[in-house]
């Protein structure tokens, strides 16, 4: 009993007060840093200084890298960058303080962890790519956006949800 009283592992914060959380770290970020939230920036400036350190010729003949270059000049200075490492280091004393820091894949009993991330990957991925097209992610585009009352952020959103919605029934079996 006093084993089970101390497990941790089966609790998860309420999703109602964790969006109230991310609503107010959303509006503490608009309000100490002029920026709302975003994660494909991150991964987009630790790509652009990867490719200044491995091949600084094809960064300087690339548009897009040295558009980014002229915007941040050290591109792992960018507020993002701390942001996402923050992310990473909160998720991971999260999961060491609730003993859910495990090595695991978790999937549908009809497939195998290897198709799983096979398909986890690919969806990253595109959704990755995606993120380029639409100028931003779920957090940047479509949180940060409703939260300024972007009209563009809450088509963002309506169209990420409303694919998944539509989508869903087609993937579910590949899925917890």
């Amino acid at each position: 009993m006093e084993n089970q009283k101390n497990d941790r592992s089966g609790r998860y914060l309420n999703p109602y007060l964790g969006g109230v959380l991310l609503g107010i770290v959303l509006i503490a970020a608009n309000f100490i840093a002029g920026r709302g939230l975003g994660a494909s920036g991150a991964v987009k400036s630790v790509v652009v200084a990867a490719n200044q350190v491995i091949a600084p010729a094809h960064v300087e003949k690339n548009a897009f890298y040295a558009e980014t270059i002229k915007q941040h000049p050290n591109p792992l200075k960018n507020w993002l960058v701390f942001e996402m490492a923050g992310v990473l280091v909160g998720g991971f004393l999260s999961g060491s303080l609730w003993g859910r820091l495990k090595l695991k894949v978790e999937h549908h009993p009809n497939i195998t962890s290897r198709k799983r991330l096979i398909l986890a990957g690919t969806g990253g991925i595109l959704f990755g790519f995606g993120s380029q097209l639409g100028r931003g992610c779920t957090s940047g585009s479509a949180l940060s956006g409703m939260a300024v009352l972007s009209l563009g952020g809450f088509i963002t959103m309506a169209a990420i949800f409303g694919t998944a919605f539509a989508l869903a029934y087609f993937f579910r079996k590949n899925w917890i």
